[in-house]
């Protein structure tokens, strides 16, 4: 027969470990220890809801998930827009390109853009000045100023990216295809800004008023709660206003959900890059016209 002593379930020990297994279960509830990337990222969301995680710090680290698992040709530059100067041409000609886009590195081509010789800071054109002002370029040669151009492979992961630029102390690398083309570029500017947003001297429009800022080449960057009426009279489109009253809604119930930063997506004859957007709302656009009408969706 058994008694209170011989049966485990009735021994002294058994409430103190039937109290501990019910506070591991309940701790882990209410922990709510994440099983994957996305319950952490859900987990996260849900801290910045209850006002436990500042919106900027949740941007971020939702940023520093996306450049882990993105690659170069995601972001980079395709070679097509890649701003170029042509070792061949004297720095006049195209010094108004330099100053115009005010960018501060510049890949030098030797007639070609497969054929890229070095990167040229833009700071370095002051020496070639200084000495054609002193009438005396007999000692210049562009060679001397040009700063190594560095390779990479359209599919190198940017986190790793990012690791050899800082390693390196590099800001720029040309992105060359599986035979070696040359096929875009990347900065350190383009990785951050995965991470940060949208870096605010490049596309920041400062006006309040100012909802659409034309650029060059036909883009325009748009701010995400412009109105689809100012939107269609600026455009020429006629996107209906009859369910949301932004361009930035129009995208969000067009796709079904919030669009990723850096995501593009095509509607009719534009397209839409999320240049900056948190979990919430789109905020900024770059609009680009394009010939085909079909609307697509890539990241």
């Amino acid at each position: 027969m058994n008694t209170d002593d011989d049966n485990p379930s009735n021994s002294t020990n058994g409430a103190p470990q039937r109290a501990r297994s019910f506070l591991n279960i309940l701790s882990q509830v209410l922990l709510r220890e994440p099983n994957s990337r996305r319950e952490l990222i859900e987990l996260l969301r849900d801290a910045q809801s209850r006002d436990l995680l500042d919106r900027d710090a949740l941007d971020m680290i939702e940023g520093v998930f996306q450049v882990s698992e993105m690659q170069v040709r995601d972001i980079m530059v395709p070679r097509a827009q890649m701003d170029v100067v042509d070792k061949n041409s004297p720095p006049e000609s195209y010094l108004p390109m330099v100053i115009d886009t005010a960018h501060s590195r510049f890949p030098m081509i030797d007639g070609d853009k497969d054929k890229v010789v070095g990167i040229l800071l833009a700071k370095d054109l002051l020496r070639y000045f200084q000495q054609k002002s002193q009438g005396d370029l007999s000692h210049f040669d562009i060679d001397d100023i040009l700063r190594p151009a560095v390779y990479i492979p359209e599919s190198k992961r940017l986190n790793v990216l990012l690791r050899d630029f800082r390693g390196n102390r590099n800001h720029m690398a040309i992105v060359v295809d599986e035979y070696g083309g040359v096929s875009g570029l990347v900065t350190i500017e383009d990785v951050l800004e995965q991470i940060v947003g949208e870096i605010a001297d490049e596309h920041d429009i400062d006006a309040e008023d100012i909802m659409i800022m034309p650029r060059r080449g036909g883009e325009s960057i748009v701010k995400a709660l412009t109105s689809i009426e100012d939107f269609n009279a600026h455009f020429g489109t006629d996107f209906s206003d009859e369910e949301v009253d932004t361009i930035g809604g129009l995208i969000m119930t067009t796709i079904g959900r919030v669009p990723e930063r850096g995501e593009k997506i095509e509607i009719g004859n534009l397209r839409f890059e999320m240049l900056r957007a948190d979990s919430r709302r789109i905020h900024l656009l770059k609009v680009t016209p394009v010939a085909k009408a079909v609307r697509q969706v890539s990241k």
